[in-house]
C-alpha cells in the first residue's frame, strides 16, 4: 500500500496559526527579558529540512536586541588552535537573550566527521563530553532547547532541484549542500550515533518533521512556547500624545531626490 502525501495546510489557516504563535513569542520575549532569563535554542538537522524559514517566522516579530540569531562560518586558523566549545560560548546568552544557534557545537557529530574536518579522537571526545557539557549549563540556569529537523530523501532532491532552477535561492545551495545529498547514508550513521550519545534526559533532542514546511514551523514554535514556563504580562496601553504646535514651522522648497514611482 503506497503511503498517503501529508495533507497540504491551507494558507489563510497557516497565516492565522503563524500570527497566534508569533503573538506568544511576543509574550515569552517581554518575559524573558522581565526574569533576565537566559535561553539558548540550537536548530541542527538535513540540509534543506526547513531550518532557516522556521528560524526566519520566530525572528520575524520578535526584537532583535532579545531574539539573536548565530550562524557562524568555517573557524578561522586562530580559531582552530582554541578550544572547541570556545567560539559558541562568546556568543552564549546574557540576563534577556533568546540565542538561535543556525548549527551548533553539533557540526563536530555531523559535518565534520563526514567531511573528515575533524579526527576521529576529536570526534570520539565531542560525544562523550557534550552531555555533561550541556548538564553544567542547565545547572547554570540557562534554558538549553535542541531542534533536529528531518526530512526524506525525496523531499530533500525535490527541494535541491528547486534551489538550482530558482535564480532567488542560488545563494542557498552551496557544495556542502551537494555533498549532503550524495552521502545521505553517512549522514544517517553520524546523525544516530549522535542521538544514541546526545539524547540525554536533561537535553533531549526534539525531532521535527520537515517535509511540510508550514506544518513544520508552526510544530516547531509552538514546542518551543511549552518548553519555557513564560507568562503573559500585564501591558499598560500608552496614550498616544497630540503633536506639538508647529510654531511656525513651514517645510523648505527643497528638491528631493525622490525615488521613482516604478509600482
Amino acid at each position: 500500500m503506497s503511503k498517503k502525501a501529508p495533507k497540504k495546510l491551507a494558507n489563510k489557516k497557516y497565516e492565522a496559526e503563524l500570527y497566534k504563535l508569533q503573538v506568544e513569542l511576543c509574550r515569552l520575549q517581554e518575559w524573558v527579558v522581565e526574569k533576565g532569563a537566559r535561553v539558548i535554542v540550537l536548530f541542527e538537522g538535513r540540509d534543506a529540512a526547513g531550518k532557516g524559514g522556521t528560524i526566519k517566522r520566530i525572528l520575524e516579530r520578535t526584537s532583535p536586541r532579545v531574539f539573536r540569531i548565530n550562524a557562524l562560518p568555517s573557524p578561522n586558523e586562530r580559531q582552530k588552535s582554541q578550544l572547541y566549545m570556545q567560539r559558541y560560548i562568546e556568543r552564549f546568552p546574557a540576563a534577556g537573550e533568546v540565542i538561535l544557534f543556525d548549527r551548533s557545537w553539533y557540526n563536530r557529530a555531523n559535518v565534520e566527521p563526514v567531511m573528515g574536518f575533524c579526527t576521529r579522537k576529536e570526534y570520539k571526545q565531542f560525544l562523550e563530553n557534550v552531555p555533561n557539557f550541556e548538564n553544567y549549563l542547565i545547572k547554570d540556569g540557562i534554558i538549553l532547547i535542541k531542534y533536529w529537523f528531518e526530512v526524506s530523501k525525496e523531499e530533500q532532491t525535490r527541494r535541491f532541484k528547486n534551489r538550482i532552477n530558482d535564480p532567488r535561492k542560488h545563494w542557498k545551495l552551496s557544495p556542502m549542500d551537494l555533498e549532503s545529498h550524495r552521502r545521505w547514508y553517512e549522514y544517517s550513521r553520524t546523525k544516530d550515533r549522535m542521538f544514541e550519545a546526545t539524547d540525554s534526559k536533561w537535553a533531549p533532542w526534539n525531532v521535527v518533521n520537515g517535509d511540510n514546511k508550514k506544518k513544520a514551523r508552526l510544530n516547531c514554535i509552538s514546542h518551543l512556547l511549552s518548553q519555557i514556563p513564560y507568562e503573559k504580562l500585564a501591558f499598560d496601553k500608552p496614550k498616544l500624545p497630540p503633536r506639538q504646535d508647529s510654531d511656525g514651522y513651514k517645510a523648505p522648497d527643497y528638491k528631493y531626490k525622490w525615488v521613482p514611482d516604478k509600482y
